[in-house]
């Protein structure tokens, strides 16, 4: 595993996070594709229409981002996900999580 990447197992569910510096992608892609080829040797399967990728990004000039591919499918890219119990926003802002619990209130 790159130094600049975490795997986060929790129950059936799996988290990949990575850090991304210098636009270089290739660690990230190359564990998630680990990630991959791990399942399959366990004979594990991913869903893709579950999989999702969240992009954090605070650059100034920021660029365009390459989709992830896995098994030759495309995993969307979403603004928001819940992690944990948490809802977590591409800003990083607690406005999402905070008004999911108001809802609740």
């Amino acid at each position: 595993m790159h130094s600049s990447n975490h795997i986060i197992k929790f129950a059936d569910d799996m988290t990949v996070v990575g850090l991304i510096s210098k636009n270089h992608e290739s660690a990230n892609r190359e564990e998630v594709q680990r990630l991959t080829a791990w399942c399959k040797a366990k004979n594990l399967s991913l869903n893709i229409d579950k999989t999702k990728e969240m992009v954090v990004d605070f650059r100034r000039a920021q660029s365009g981002h390459s989709l992830l591919f896995i098994n030759r499918s495309s995993v969307e890219i979403v603004k928001s996900t819940k992690f944990l119990g948490v809802h977590l926003a591409e800003n990083l802002t607690w406005s999402l999580n905070t008004s999911s619990i108001s809802k609740k209130a």
